[in-house]
């Protein structure tokens, strides 16, 4: 049994010039909220694939995915010319260790993100097995502009949920924010305006970690977190750091 199989396009959704959401239906394997899975066309006879997050519950028959139309990208050029009813290969089986269980139980999540990263918090968000493990969850999305915070519908839904129990701080870097903060992440944690912002105070004894994003802002992102004794997670040795690099 070939490993990929087709994907007809049901809906895209365009955020801005660059953003876009594809929502396709297939017969894919079952898969964990945080996993992530491959999208490719064939060239010819060479294949074009990159890696790409859901960001629908595993429930949902339908499969989303939150993308950058990248200039003369390989594959995203491709993707953002697709229409609802035409065809694109999706790999059956989903992998990755980015998911909830494999982080321990804790009385704080915070989940960061740059960019498209954003996507596969949200698919653990609309399962219940987060609600039940973490009393405060933290999303943070950080972006260039406001108008990259894309999704608001549904985040503002998870928001009226459960309203006490789920914090939403968007991070604007290149102008002043609307809401959430100006800034960097990196920036939000080193002078703990992070955590005022929300009013918790985040300790190695209460809190979890979770990146994904830009390779550098998960690489800066964790050596800040180290300094205030924060851990890497590991299977052998618990710890409350949790990485996914996008590229």
């Amino acid at each position: 049994m070939s490993n990929w199989v087709d994907a007809t396009v049901k809906t895209i959704t365009w955020w801005t010039d660059s953003l876009f959401s594809i929502t396709v239906n297939a017969d894919v394997e079952p898969f964990k909220a945080g996993q992530f899975t491959k999208l490719s066309i064939m060239d010819g006879d060479k294949r074009i694939a990159r890696a790409y997050s859901y960001v629908n519950a595993p429930d949902d028959p339908n499969l989303e995915f939150y993308l950058i139309n990248v200039v003369d990208g390989l594959l995203s050029s491709h993707l953002a010319k697709l229409q609802p009813g035409d065809n694109v290969l999706i790999e059956r089986r989903a992998t990755g260790f980015f998911t909830l269980d494999e982080i321990p139980a804790s009385e704080q999540l915070w989940m960061l993100s740059t960019g498209t990263a954003l996507g596969p918090f949200l698919s653990m968000l609309q399962q219940s097995e987060v609600w039940q493990k973490y009393q405060h969850i933290n999303l943070v999305h950080g972006v260039r502009l406001n108008d990259d915070l894309s999704y608001q519908e549904l985040i503002n839904t998870l928001l009226e949920a459960h309203p006490t129990q789920l914090n939403y701080i968007p991070v604007v870097s290149r102008e002043q924010a609307e809401v959430g903060l100006h800034g960097r992440i990196t920036d939000m944690i080193a002078n703990k305006q992070l955590f005022s912002h929300v009013g918790l105070n985040a300790t190695p004894e209460n809190a979890q970690f979770m990146i994904c994003g830009n390779p550098q802002m998960v690489k800066d992102t964790t050596e800040l977190l180290i300094k205030q004794n924060y851990q890497r997670n590991r299977r052998r040795t618990p710890g409350h750091i949790t990485v996914e690099q996008y590229w």
